[in-house]
């Protein structure tokens, strides 16, 4: 009897939030929505079984397996049909390299011969703790070390990480600075600005707030990674006229802000072209999005009116624990320079927003840099990389670009402004699988043009504060997934001056598309990136030359890269849902953090942003979300009667609406 010829390596990445998965296993392979399901054996033969949460793929959807000497798919009459690279298949033999997309998901095919060791293919760019900026270089995320027994100078404590719960004594007797206040954000980013700010519209006063961050702006990590990925002050961001960070309100939204500036400036076609685009987006005109140089100037605005540097503090924050009187103790750093100053902060009420931990890095360019230490020509779209177009523009050349996103429809428009000053610069984007259609939800579906899939924002705009976001809240924690992956995954958005670049690089000959799955990337003797893929036509190994090659991935909010929240969950075994991320409840509390005392009342704690995808709302890491997740958390600390917290009330939001026209504190 002969062996196992060989195994797959199955990649795809989750729709919902970006995550790659890679397994190598045995074959036969079942694939579906539900695993019951699907058959456990197939002709005696214990078969492997995939999960698909998305509602575009069928309970049992289709079967990889061994016929002779092939390895075949087979559609099992799935509702909405299986492809192979691109093409609608009932049954297909599988090449090496292969693309199969099924409902949403596109699975790359691998041979593994005589190979049952797995691999990460996960690879990162973690932000440096002293600078927060991505940091390029390697190794393992900047995790706190765990202090040995006995160690002397280590912080935080032995006796505070082991503890669940610290005394005030103890922490007393450490030596170290402890200050208490009531409220805490952690992060200093937009999702603690906008919580901050909410809480002091609601009364509190700014003596009784602190924000651990590590830079003063609020926005500065957001600004820094607009910039990298090429959306200067003056291009727009991917966001709403009303999605306000610095006004709860959304009124004025900046459409009429930007209009009357340009009325003001003698411009009144251009002023009515903003408001006709507000009133008939997205059927009759092109969906309006403020300019980022406006938002970031609208957010200085409102840090000086709320005060925000009475409370910002700058702290690296390196664990928290619960006290004995009901309350919080937060051990962190207060400056890069000494590292012996640390401190306690000790609050009843706490924020958590610490954004993405890191950049996803493809593991193939990653291991590229680690062999040739090659900074400069194979780049994340995240990182400074400014000097790729100018040495574009200075000498030409060509660029490989990977995925095909938001960030990669900027690149491309970087690119085409690069042309304009040296034409002879040549584009190559490989994508992974082609794109027959967008994803499907119901009756509704995404537009698809030139393999990139259509869509105004991350998410479907009803998930904001519409139908969507109604059924995600309400439906049960094993059903969201599904609904995730089917309103998810890699968008860009419709706009026409890139929709225009696309197809004039197309007819012209120096914007072509590949698709491929990737083996490897080398350098060659000239000193150009060769990239070696698995070409879907012609079923065999070619290889892609370049000057430059840009990756353009995406973000990662996995609760594991960061050593923070690691330590939070493991220390208090929470749970994480069924994304991974932190489980949080309709209100945004993590309930098992809650803290009580009988002396002082109950602490919380709550969360924001990405870290909480796959909870009751999809977009968490936009401007809306960011203030949605503000205000039911808020509006619970007041149901609750936190102290110096008033209910938002019709004639308070008049009130403290008016305060904000007219620039005045919340007082």
């Amino acid at each position: 009897m002969n062996p196992q010829p060989l195994r797959l390596r199955l990649t795809w990445k989750d729709t919902a939030t970006g995550d790659c998965r890679s397994p190598i296993l045995d074959l036969p392979i079942a694939l579906g929505r539900i695993f019951e399901a699907m058959p456990a054996t197939i002709d005696g033969e214990r078969v492997s079984r995939i999960a698909l949460s998305s509602s575009q793929v069928s309970r049992f959807h289709g079967v990889i397996a061994i016929e002779g000497n092939s390895i075949v798919v087979t559609d099992t009459g799935s509702r909405n049909g299986t492809f192979v690279n691109g093409a609608r298949q009932t049954r297909s033999v599988l090449a090496n390299g292969d693309m199969l997309q099924i409902g949403p998901y596109a699975i790359g095919i691998s041979f593994a011969v005589n190979s049952p060791e797995t691999h990460s293919v996960n690879s990162h760019i973690f932000f440096n703790p002293q600078t927060n900026g991505p940091d390029p270089a390697f190794g393992q995320p900047p995790v706190s070390r765990l202090p040995q027994a006995g160690s002397i100078g280590e912080f935080p404590p032995i006796a505070f990480l082991h503890a669940n719960q610290v005394t005030m004594r103890s922490l007393q007797s450490m030596g170290l600075p402890v200050e208490e206040i009531d409220w805490t954000a952690i992060g200093g980013g937009l999702g603690s600005l906008m919580w901050v700010d909410l809480l002091r519209i609601c009364g509190v006063k700014a003596d009784r707030i602190a924000v651990l961050g590590l830079e003063e702006q609020p926005y500065a990590r957001y600004r820094r990674l607009c910039l990298n990925s090429q959306i200067p002050l003056r291009e727009r961001l991917r966001s709403n006229s009303d999605s306000c960070p610095d006004n709860i309100w959304g009124w004025p939204p900046y459409a009429l802000r930007e209009a009357w500036q340009v009325l003001l400036k003698g411009r009144l076609m251009v002023s009515l072209k903003l408001m006709w685009q507000v009133f008939a987006e997205p059927t009759f005109a092109e969906t309006y999005t403020p300019r980022a140089g406006n938002v970031f100037d609208a957010i200085d605005r409102e840090t000086v009116r709320i005060g925000w540097n009475q409370m910002f503090r700058y702290g690296r924050v390196r664990g928290i624990r619960k006290t004995d009187d009901g309350r919080y103790a937060i051990a962190y750093s207060r400056s890069n320079a000494d590292r012996r100053d640390h401190a306690f902060l000790i609050a009843k009420y706490v924020h958590l927003a610490t954004g993405y931990p890191a950049i996803q890095f493809l593991p193939d360019l990653q291991a590229y840099r680690e062999k040739t230490r090659d900074f400069e020509s194979v780049v994340n779209a995240y990182e400074s990389h400014d000097g790729v177009y100018q040495k574009l523009e200075s000498r030409g050349g060509s660029v490989l670009i990977r995925g095909r996103g938001i960030v990669a429809s900027r690149v491309v428009q970087r690119i085409y402004e690069a042309r304009q000053r040296n034409s002879n610069i040549q584009v190559l984007h490989l994508m992974r699988s082609p794109k027959p259609q967008g994803n499907k939800f119901d009756r509704a579906a995404r537009s698809v043009e030139n393999h990139c899939e259509f869509q105004p924002f991350n998410w479907p705009k009803a998930c904001w504060g519409g139908e969507l976001r109604v059924i995600l809240e309400k439906a049960a924690p094993e059903v969201r997934p599904q609904l995730l992956a089917d309103w998810g995954g890699t968008t860009t958005a419709q706009r026409s001056d890139w929709r225009r670049i696309v197809k004039e690089g197309l007819s012209q000959g120096w914007y072509q598309i590949t698709f491929g799955e990737v083996d490897r990337v080398e350098r060659d003797s000239q000193n150009r990136t060769v990239t070696y893929i698995q070409e879907k036509e012609l079923k065999g190994q070619i290889k892609l030359e370049a000057d430059f090659i840009i990756d353009a991935t995406g973000l990662d909010a996995k609760v594991k890269i960061s050593p923070l929240l690691e330590d939070l969950v493991a220390q208090y075994n929470l749970p994480l849902n069924s994304l991974g991320r932190l489980n949080v409840n309709s209100d945004f509390e993590l309930p098992e953090l809650r803290n009580t005392s009988v002396s002082n009342g109950e602490g919380r704690v709550y969360a924001a942003g990405a870290i909480t995808l796959g909870g009751p709302y999809a977009p968490v890491d936009s401007f809306l979300g960011l203030q949605y997740a503000a205000l039911r958390s808020v509006e619970s600390l007041a149901a609750n009667r936190a102290p110096g917290v008033r209910k938002l009330s019709v004639w308070r939001s008049f009130v403290q609406w008016s305060k904000w026209i007219f620039n005045k504190s919340p007082g």
